[in-house]
């Protein structure tokens, strides 16, 4: 069996004296696992192309055990995210929870253009980390079946009031006059930047203004609700955290 196509490299593991083992993020084949043969020795672009944050084009085959990697071309390989340890910590996350959302055999289209897009924003520096890192979790939990319920309060159906809260638990709104005990208080237009994520097209979910302080608010709720349905530490987010101290 044989296959064309583009993919990111999310993953990659030496196996071996000189080997490489990757993790394809792709449109038409959800993840992909390949062998990457004498990946140490090759001065070629096969190696920059098989490297981690790779965009390339990929032709693969079918071995017994395995996918191979046959010839690799590189379309992208963000080198920019190298300049800055925050923005190279935050890329990992962002490919380990990619990892967590999708699956072998399963097109991910809208997740491949959203961990680009990101990575792209990543290495051009115009919006802060923080909203990037907010749009990436609560879009990739969407497209991973996690959408939360934010069109209206959860307990009486209010589209909105001055005052919200969000259940980063249940993933769920309510309104002021439906507080529920555990969930984070919010003013409006931090949920309305959710509705925004979570709803509007793929080229324009980036495309919002919040204050400073109502960041950091979708930054923290975004956060909670990803760990809620992860159950489980990603390093790389881990490692991010400590860096800010």
């Amino acid at each position: 069996m044989r296959r064309t196509t583009k993919g990111l490299v999310i993953r990659e593991q030496t196996i071996g004296e000189s080997d490489r083992l990757v993790t394809l993020l792709t449109a038409d084949f959800g993840l992909v696992k390949a062998f990457v043969r004498r990946a140490k020795q090759i001065k070629s672009r096969m190696n920059s192309a098989t490297t981690l944050f790779a965009y390339s084009d990929f032709s693969l085959y079918k071995s017994k055990d395995a996918f191979v990697v046959d010839d690799a071309v590189p379309a992208e390989v963000f080198f920019g995210l190298r300049k800055d340890i925050d923005r190279l910590t935050l890329a990992q996350y962002f490919a380990q929870l990619a990892y967590e959302m999708s699956a072998e055999e399963q097109p991910e289209e809208e997740l491949l253009r959203l961990t680009l897009n990101s990575l792209h924003l990543l290495c051009k520096g115009e919006k802060k980390l923080a909203q990037i890192k907010a749009v990436f979790e609560f879009r990739a939990l969407c497209l991973g079946g996690y959408m939360p319920s934010v069109l209206a309060c959860d307990n009486c159906g209010t589209y909105e009031t001055e005052i919200m809260y969000f259940d980063t638990l249940e993933g769920r709104i309510y309104c002021e006059n439906c507080p529920k005990a555990g969930a984070v208080m919010l003013p409006k237009n931090v949920i309305t930047a959710v509705r925004f994520i979570c709803l509007t097209e793929p080229s324009k979910i980036f495309s919002f203004s919040l204050s400073d302080e109502n960041i950091a608010l979708l930054a923290d709720i975004a956060e909670k609700y990803t760990m809620s349905r992860i159950q489980r530490k990603l390093s790389a987010l881990e490692f991010y955290k400590g860096l800010q101290g």
